[in-house]
């Protein structure tokens, strides 16, 4: 387990190596908890808003409020933020708050036209499942950006209502998982819309402790076995952290990692983590196989620059280990 001083120390240290603005803001704000009033953090705020990070965000925002499309991406066009849902990930990522410039206001509006059906990407009608899973989706990043959107009442309550049945034995039941997804949806398929873990822990008081414990076994206990996205599971890390897909793992920790309690499943990535922090303080995971859709790191102007690759890669370990001793305190 990490204690609160190692973690300061390591943010310590990504503060004396890197002197962008935005990384600044971000430790401070989001690593550190420098409340957002705070003259610390204000007398930053002019520099990171000004930042070319956030000034790209800004160009790249669409008429629209988004980048793109929401999930779907357009192959035609070659764009470091290649969906409305990247976009919207990295302004939060890096500390952006609607209050900051009009990035995430416009975004919100946005999400709110898409789930009201008045966006120009329309409904989903590819199956039955489309629009209940989209619906949450949405929600999700409502939720991220203004938290307990009157909006989102509906959906969240659909889902706490499934979560409920599906969990009401202590013990996940796919049965009484597609029995409520049926009442709830009027669907009819056997494949279910995954559980909605991420938008259910967005109004973390609505829900009790057995049932976030009751996922945190099915869900959590699946992906430490199975993986996430990608098939990298933390019983299976890799030989040594520079390794040339070291950052697949992340997806699987931070799936788990939304959970209280998750130290059961990624006590020994935590200490692998601690073991592989450089002299300095810092991490980094070398060239990595390119991902799929070409991301770039959400703090890098060019992935192959190595002075970004090691803030981006501390960056992830940190806000990792931020969440970590939050959930298991």
């Amino acid at each position: 387990m990490i204690t609160i001083n190692e973690f300061q120390e390591h943010v310590q240290a990504l503060l004396d190596f890197c002197q962008y603005p935005a990384v600044h803001y971000k430790a401070k704000f989001s690593l550190l908890d420098i409340p957002y009033d705070d003259n610390r953090l204000a007398e930053l705020r002019p520099e990171f808003l000004k930042s070319d990070i956030v000034e790209e965000l800004y160009q790249t925002q669409d008429e629209n409020g988004g980048w793109g499309k929401l999930r779907s991406r357009d192959y035609s066009v070659k764009a470091k933020i290649p969906t409305s849902g990247v976009g919207i990930e990295r302004c939060l990522y890096i500390g952006l708050t609607i209050e900051d410039r009009d990035i995430l206001f416009l975004a919100n509006e946005y999400l709110q036209e898409l789930l009201l059906g008045r966006g120009r990407e329309g409904v989903f009608e590819k199956n039955e499942r489309a629009n209940p899973w989209q619906k949450a989706i949405v929600c999700n990043y409502l939720e991220a950006i203004a938290p307990w959107n009157p909006l989102c009442d509906e959906t969240y309550g659909q889902w706490l209502y499934i979560a409920g049945r599906a969990y009401e034995e202590g013990e996940y039941s796919y049965e009484k998982d597609r029995a409520a997804q049926h009442e709830v949806f009027l669907t009819r398929e056997d494949r279910l819309v995954p559980m909605q873990s991420e938008l259910l822990l967005k109004r973390r008081r609505e829900i009790s402790e057995a049932l976030e414990g009751a996922m945190l076994r099915h869900l959590g206990r699946n992906a430490n076995k199975k993986g996430y996205f990608w098939e990298k599971t933390p019983d299976k890390l890799p030989e040594t952290f520079v390794c040339r897909q070291t950052r697949r793992w992340f997806e699987t920790f931070n799936y788990i990692n939304q959970f209280r309690g998750s130290e059961i499943y990624l006590g020994n990535a935590v200490e692998w983590l601690l073991e592989n922090a450089r002299e300095d303080g810092l991490w980094d995971w070398g060239p990595q196989v390119k991902d799929p859709w070409g991301y770039f790191g959400y703090f890098s102007c060019n992935r192959h620059y190595s002075h970004n690759r090691v803030v981006d890669c501390t960056v992830e370990v940190l806000n990792f280990l931020k969440k970590y001793m939050e959930n298991n305190a």
